[in-house]
């Protein structure tokens, strides 16, 4: 029995008490030279949530304390919920009040609230909904936050940039400076020295100073400080990546399958550079077909240990910013060695397929081979050739993926996978890293021809990797939170929609799919994704709900997801990983997905708001169409379709009537006029307001219309008396700055 095994099973016998490593130690027999592996061991089962650690460095499992280590996710409020590895433990919802000083990613020590969720024996499920305390942080997801420096008397402090952070943070020492390095409003970078409790504010250091808010280059700058992206690479790793040379050698085609011979191509967007993917059709006797998917092979170069793997693993993926990428490799590997480009020999790990005409599977191989690619395409070229009459093999051969492809789409669709595809916007920045254009990307038959592929070869890695009973890393997406589904179902009927039982995935994607031609189609993709929880990695494969599968694994990004990476070498090298090891590895990889994906948003958002800031200075704000997302007291939030932002149009500075919220309709009332203001109502909108500390943007209205494209007014809900005065709502004081003129993603 190896040791985490005997130290758990030395904590979860009847009669322990929780004690510390060393007597841990002495309770296994072992000597005091193994007691520096028993306390490693310790910190990982901690980090790995198998056990928690006490305040008082005791030790125990989570459930014999009413303990659940995990991570917790932040919101504006201060508040959050605790998510953890264990695929069976549902979030614990976290107070304002009881989240002490946890930061969003934090990893933290939540005691559960026994009178909200009495579950006290081990293995028995928390129910969802369930409250808790943070008594302890036991890991800082960063040690550093990026904010705004001001000054009040002589007081200096910075404003984290982060919306999630409610606390500013004191600089004391940067007072007691002669001339200080930083200027106020300058955007820095501190570490926090102290912070006792949620009831005093932090103090901290100032680590480095990005520069002015309006520079070229400091927006960008200060996300990738924010979030701690690594920029570069170190020495060591570079040295490795140079070393494996650009070129496939004879030595590493021995033992594989040919099949340059294929017609091999790649389809990816037109500025991408690392190509992971590729794929060749041929039609066998028998009407069936055989599809190899194509995935570079990156465990070939990148080994176990290694600097390469250690640096890979650090980084969990690539990010995708809005004026450049952060990879997960050195670019020797990612767009070079390891991608597959046309026309040059690279190694691959491939699975064969043999289809039905309808896309059943008949057979599935795996292989590891070596490829040649014939012809790259970007998603625009291949739905050119897709609209027209095909011409030459490979054009055949698009022509018959497509065809192939729809067939596994209706079939995972039939299965109750859901459509919740939204049309992307992709930012384009001019020379000065300003917004020149936003294009409208759809989710086309082209994007689905790759999509459907790599969805079927990473459903069936899934289903091998449970056949050979092996350890790995699974994606998995978990149930929505029934409440919110309950309240979109409300709203829709508020609509004149009937959503039926959303929580019934089958009712959901009936719905869903009723939508297509309707002017709130959108609305309500939206709104069910908000009512999804995140995808996630972990060692416990419950399936993807979003997608209706019951075993599911990433595996064709190899090149910028270790999570790939680590399921390549389950699958073709067959290693075999310790459950604690994947169960930590599972937990960070789904950590930096998360500050990927935060920071990518970021990016795109601050360069939008920037974009309208600047409308506001010039006194020339332009016009937009905004589709109404959801009413509340405060006013409607608005989907800015032509932006792919979301933004705050007031109740109180709507001037064409005297509006109230009526919570039963869902809508904005008038009081004198009876005009309305309901979900899926178009308005014609201009900015009117930029806060990008909090990172929000106010809008007013032009012109209203309805769902149906017609001027709002109806009957007033009751006749005004003629006695009656309009309510009287005090001033409110806008603190933000305002212009000199008058006066929103799978």
């Amino acid at each position: 029995m190896n040791l985490v095994n005997r130290l758990l099973r030395l904590l979860g016998r009847k009669h322990y008490v929780p004690v510390g490593a060393d007597d841990i130690t002495k309770k296994l027999e072992l000597g005091q030279a193994q007691a520096g592996e028993v306390r490693r061991e310790l910190r990982d089962l901690v980090r790995s949530g198998r056990v928690v650690r006490l305040p008082d460095k005791r030790f125990a499992l989570p459930a014999d304390e009413d303990l659940i280590a995990g991570r917790i996710l932040m919101n504006r409020r201060g508040g959050g919920r605790v998510v953890t590895t264990d695929a069976s433990q549902p979030a614990i919802d976290i107070s304002p009040n009881a989240a002490g000083t946890a930061m969003h990613n934090d990893r933290v020590l939540v005691l559960v609230d026994s009178t909200v969720s009495p579950a006290r024996r081990r293995g028995q499920r928390q129910p969802s909904g369930s409250g808790g305390k943070v008594v302890e942080v036991l890991e800082r997801a960063r040690t550093q936050v990026v904010g705004t420096l001001e000054k009040s008397r002589e007081l200096w402090y910075v404003v984290p940039s982060d919306p999630r952070i409610t606390h500013d943070i004191y600089l004391p020492k940067l007072g007691q400076a002669a001339k200080p390095k930083a200027r106020r409003g300058d955007r820095v970078v501190v570490e926090i020295t102290e912070w006792p409790s949620r009831h005093n504010a932090p103090e901290g250091k100032l680590v480095e100073v990005i520069g002015n808010p309006g520079a070229p280059g400091v927006d960008v700058e200060s996300v990738i400080r924010q979030y701690e992206l690594p920029t570069r690479f170190p020495g060591t790793v570079k040295a490795e990546a140079r070393r494996l040379g650009t070129k496939v050698t004879e030595a590493d085609r021995r033992g594989r399958r040919d099949c340059r011979r294929h017609l091999v191509v790649t389809i990816d967007p037109v500025d991408a550079r690392d190509f992971d993917d590729a794929i060749s059709l041929e039609r066998i006797e028998g009407r069936r077909w055989r599809l190899w998917v194509h995935i570079a092979d990156v465990s070939h170069y990148v080994r176990p240990g290694s600097a390469l793997d250690k640096e890979s693993r650090r980084r969990g993926n690539s990010t995708y910013l809005i004026d450049r990428v952060i990879p997960m490799l050195p670019e020797e590997l990612s767009n070079e060695l390891c991608s597959l480009k046309p026309g040059v020999d690279r190694l691959a790990r491939s699975v064969e397929f043999v289809l039905t005409n309808s896309g059943r599977i008949e057979q599935a191989k795996f292989h590891s081979t070596v490829i040649c690619s014939k012809q790259r395409f970007s998603y625009e070229e291949a739905m050119a050739v897709l609209e027209r009459e095909p011409t030459g093999g490979i054009e055949r051969m698009l022509h018959d993926a497509h065809r192939l492809a729809q067939q596994l789409r209706q079939a995972r669709f039939r299965a109750g996978a859901l459509d919740l595809d939204v049309p992307e916007r992709k930012v384009l920045l001019d020379a000065n890293g300003r917004v020149s254009e936003v294009r409208r990307v759809e989710n086309d038959v082209s994007h689905q021809l790759i999509e459907e592929f790599m969805l079927l070869a990473n459903e069936t890695i899934a289903r091998e990797i449970k056949r050979r009973r092996a350890g790995a890393i699974h994606r998995v997406h978990e149930e929505p939170d029934t409440e919110k589904l309950d309240n979109l179902r409300a709203q829709a009927a508020l609509m004149g929609l009937r959503a039926g039982n959303l929580a019934d995935q089958k009712q959901a994607g009936k719905f869903l799919a009723s939508l297509n031609d309707h002017p709130l189609a959108d609305v309500f993709r939206v709104g069910y994704l908000r009512c999804m929880k995140r995808a996630c990695y972990s060692t416990e494969p419950i399936g993807h709900y979003g997608l209706a599968k019951e075993d599911y694994v990433h595996f064709t990004s190899p090149i910028r997801r270790y999570a790939d990476l680590i399921v390549h070498r389950v699958v073709y090298q067959k290693a075999r990983l310790d459950a604690t090891a994947l169960a930590t590895a599972a937990d960070h990889i789904s950590l930096t997905e998360r500050n990927s994906a935060d920071a990518e948003l970021d990016s795109k958002l601050i360069k939008l708001l920037s974009h309208l800031q600047r409308q506001l200075d010039r006194r020339k704000p332009e016009t937009y169409t905004a589709m109404v997302t959801e009413v509340r007291s405060i006013g409607a939030m608005v989907d800015i379709t032509e932006l792919g932002l979301k933004g705050l149009v007031k109740r109180l500075s709507l001037s064409d009537d005297h509006y109230r919220f009526v919570p039963e309709r869902g809508r904005l009332v008038g009081r004198l006029r009876g005009n309305e203001i309901a979900p899926g109502d178009q308005l014609k909108v201009q900015v009117e307001g930029i806060d990008l500390q909090k990172k929000q943007a106010d809008f007013r209205v032009i012109k209203t219309k309805s769902a149906k494209g017609k001027k709002k007014k109806s009957k007033p809900l009751r006749k005004p008396q003629r006695a009656a005065k309009p309510d009287k709502f005090p001033k409110r004081k806008d603190t933000r700055k305002q212009p000199k003129s008058k006066r929103r993603r799978k």
